[in-house]
């Protein structure tokens, strides 16, 4: 294992805010573990960064000596970008400040912060974004790769409501990026990933929401999948813009209003969210409850933030964890029949389909106003593998990869950066599309070296 020069260690620990962690160090183990447990690396060096003079500090020791490095921010990516070995991991988990300004509808968000860390500023003046549905997902990453969330066909994707952000580059240099002021950064922030600089601050637009919104849970049994997934897809071609409902295909967990012979059976969960007037939202939903005999369901008001943490439970960290992903422009019915076959041989409890609707807002933006240009798709479909024992790997690695391979042709051919695995540096242009040219010409303008490499990385034109 490669070790961190003497001088660099010396100079972060004496000038550094925050804490420097070397492998021998008490906490160096804590702090390098990620929600995927799959990710097991062992950096040099980790900077657990106090404020932006930090992260100047740590980029220009590592730029200067020639350091490879990792950024993190809440550690949620599946890749398990925010650590490699033998690296210096500039961590921002520290960073968590959210300051909310409900007279201009502004938020203020640090790279550490979680969405559950947004939600409890922002739902304090019943305000909130296009974010993610996982409370502790971080909102950097989320962000940088484009964001989708219940509030995506009224708002748009994260990056839509993203006004301006605070960057250090690779000569660590601070600069704003906006509309106005570096807007070629801009633009390739807005879906390019963490491979531009490392933001210091997101300045977001803020929505009326909630604090009560309507939100639950219809859940059907697997055997019905066919009509359930037919009737949704026509549901949702009409959609209102204040309603979204999702699907997940995966087996019963001991939810309360399931009767107990239902928990471990195979089901289609319809996860809805309205925000809006309550009855009206009652109404809107009428129809999903007639899509087959379900097994039980739970829809009434509840907090936002409450809503927020509903899926929290099925994705604590420490399990393994390992995902395949496509976009859709339509669910065809080829592409229902695959879903519901793979979805009925869950290699673990814990492996499941899910189905996130998108449209709306997100698809009225054209595909060249930011990096992110899938702004034809409709549905991502992400083969979710999740279970706990290594020797469970090759089983639930090998479910998804036959999954994605048989479901790939009814596909859009596009994915989404941030439900990429390491493996998949291929399936980058797929990613960015006819913007892909562009982006690795603004990565040699700010990183020319591909200093920032630590990601999904988009490499500077020749």
């Amino acid at each position: 294992m490669a070790n961190l020069p003497n001088s660099v260690i010396e100079t972060l620990k004496s000038q550094v805010r925050g804490s420097v962690l070397l492998p021998d160090d008490p906490g160096y183990d804590e702090a390098r573990q990620l929600w995927n447990a799959m990710i097991d690396r062992r950096p040099a060096g980790i900077v657990r960064c106090a404020g932006v003079a930090d992260v100047m500090l740590a980029v220009t020791e590592a730029r200067n000596n020639d350091l490879r490095v990792s950024v993190r921010g809440g550690g949620h990516n599946i890749a398990g970008t925010a650590i490699s070995d033998d690296s210096l991991m500039i961590d921002l988990s520290s960073m968590k400040s959210v300051h909310i300004n409900p007279d201009t509808r502004r938020a203020y968000v640090e790279p550490g912060a979680s969405l559950g860390d947004f939600d409890h500023e922002a739902q304090a003046f019943g305000l909130a974004t296009s974010l993610g549905i996982n409370s502790t997902t971080g909102v950097a990453g989320l962000t940088l790769g484009g964001g989708f969330g219940w509030l995506t066909r009224k708002y748009g994707l994260a990056i839509d409501n993203l006004i301006s952000a605070e960057i250090i580059t690779a000569d660590a240099k601070r600069v704003r990026a906006s509309v106005d002021e570096n807007t070629d950064l801009f633009w390739a922030i807005r879906g390019g990933g963490g491979n531009f600089g490392i933001v210091t601050m997101f300045e977001f637009q803020l929505h009326p929401v909630g604090p009560e919104i309507l939100a639950g849970l219809i859940v059907y049994p697997l055997e019905q999948a066919e009509s359930v997934l037919s009737q949704y897809r026509s549901f949702v071609e009409t959609i209102h813009e204040d309603l979204n409902v999702w699907v997940v295909l995966r087996q019963a967990p001991p939810l309360p209003f399931l009767p107990e012979t239902v928990h471990g059976k195979n089901v289609v969960v319809l996860p809805l969210f309205f925000n809006g007037d309550i009855e009206q939202g009652m109404s809107l939903i009428k129809p999903l409850k007639n899509f087959g005999d379900f097994y039980g369901e739970h829809i009434g008001p509840m907090p936002f933030s409450e809503w927020q943490k509903a899926f929290d439970p099925l994705l604590t960290p420490g399990a393994r964890n390992y995902w395949k992903s496509h976009n859709f422009t339509e669910l065809s019915d080829d592409a229902i029949a695959t879903a519901i076959e793979y979805s009925g041989r869950l290699p673990s409890p814990q492996c499941e389909t899910f189905i996130g609707l998108l449209g709306g807002k997100a698809n009225s933006i054209a595909s060249d106003v930011t990096a992110y240009s899938a702004r034809d798709v409709q549905f991502v479909v992400n083969m979710h593998a999740r279970w706990e024992s290594s020797e469970e790997d090759q089983a639930c690695i090998g479910w998804a990869r036959e999954f994605f391979a048989k479901i790939e042709p009814f596909a859009a051919g596009s994915v989404y950066v941030n439900f990429m695995t390491e493996e998949e540096a291929e399936r980058i242009p797929a990613a960015y599309g006819n913007n892909q040219k562009r982006l690795e010409e603004i990565k040699k303008r700010y990183d020319p070296t591909n200093f920032f490499r630590g990601n999904q990385n988009i490499k500077p034109s020749e």
